[in-house]
């Protein structure tokens, strides 16, 4: 049987058990959706073409946007829970694809529940390739954006923060900026034509920011045309949005971010950092270690979990819980993913949809059995 297929029906079996129907979306995949959630990044490793009428097709990078848009296609209207196995295609790997596997639960409103659900899961999965015991590695990116919002941050900085709060080394590097004073270099020091935009007239203000971008030779940039580029750089110059951010502020920010543990003894630290800064956190942390007693109403110990507030997964569309099954805790994931409530909103849905899924890397878990 070759490499990456060795447990492959066992998986697909596993998940029908578990209430999980295969589906099967195309292979060619509209690009725009990967390059507007990821940007250029992706597009340096995706296989991009044209149809006819002009429009970016992809061989898809990934499988769980496009069971997204399956969902969204039947309606989007009930609960329902997808499996799929498949080919992925990307140039950064060995011959340009990979066989990956994975789930995909939407619309269940008991979300604690349904994440400690998919955790269990994702534990059997590699439990396939013998892997029995591996390191989980655990995080909440809801949770973060919980406190941002409870700091009262400048829009523009929240986006900035989530959005590079998953890029190693990106985060300590905004904060560094946010401490420093202008006459440091901080951020108001670089915030001039942000500055003299704030306030001014839209019309005219993006006309400007169009002109400028046209005049650079700029004229997409992940998948994001001119004007929408202009659109969000105009958002950015919003009154406060250009200045840095107090140093209490900073400070609650990296203490957050320093707290790791089990999730009882983050979730200890985390209310009594609420209450020395003040921060409403009541509710966000209800719900936290409800989805502890699930997990652990699932026979996983809660101190077999190693949760970091710091932690995170390199796509900005997660919303909630998010987590790694390691080898030894080292090396790639094996199993991997979270919860991505906002996701099929920006792909077309209606309205928010509840959703957490997983991906399974089987080459990495057959690479693992193989030793």
């Amino acid at each position: 049987m070759p490499a990456d297929q060795s447990h492959a029906e066992e998986l697909l079996a596993l998940y029908a058990r578990a209430g999980f129907a295969r589906v099967e979306p195309p292979v060619l995949q509209p690009a725009d959706a990967f390059l507007d959630l990821s940007g250029e990044e992706m597009r340096r490793t995706m296989f991009i073409t044209m149809d006819p009428d002009g429009r970016e097709l992809c061989l898809r990078p990934d499988l769980t946007l496009p069971v997204c848009r399956h969902y969204i296609t039947e309606g989007a209207a009930q609960m329902r829970d997808f499996a799929y196995l498949g080919p992925v295609f990307r140039s950064d790997v060995a011959g340009g694809e990979l066989l990956q596997a994975g789930v995909e639960s939407f619309g269940r409103h008991d979300r604690e529940a349904a994440d400690a659900d998919l955790l269990a899961l994702g534990l059997e999965t590699a439990a396939l390739w013998g892997v029995i015991d591996p390191t989980i590695r655990l995080g909440d990116a809801g949770l973060f954006a919980t406190l941002l919002d409870a700091l009262n941050l400048p829009p523009v900085w929240r986006r900035r923060l989530i959005k590079d709060f998953a890029r190693s080394g990106d985060l300590g590097a905004d904060l560094a900026l946010l401490k420093q004073r202008p006459e440091e270099g901080g951020v108001t020091a670089h915030a001039g034509v942000l500055s003299a935009l704030a306030g001014s007239d839209p019309d005219a203000a993006r006309a400007l920011v169009t002109d400028l971008l046209s005049i650079a030779g700029i004229s997409t940039v992940g998948g994001r045309s001119v004007s929408e580029i202009a659109e969000r750089f105009l958002e950015q110059a919003a009154p406060g949005d250009a200045e840095g951010l107090s140093a209490e502020k900073v400070s609650v920010i990296e203490r957050y971010l320093a707290i790791a543990g089990t999730p009882d003894e983050a979730a200890a630290s985390l209310r009594q950092l609420a209450g020395d800064a003040g921060l409403e956190l009541a509710r966000a942390l209800d719900a936290f270690e409800t989805r502890t007693h699930f997990i652990a109403a699932q026979g996983i110990e809660p101190a077999r979990l190693s949760f970091a507030t710091a932690f995170g997964r390199p796509l900005d569309y997660y919303s909630g819980m998010v987590f790694e099954l390691h080898e030894n805790g080292a090396g790639a994931p094996l199993v991997a993913g979270g919860r991505y409530d906002g996701l099929l909103g920006r792909l077309g849905a209606g309205e928010p949809i509840p959703a957490v899924g997983f991906a399974v890397w089987l080459g990495r878990l057959d690479a693992v059995e193989a030793r």
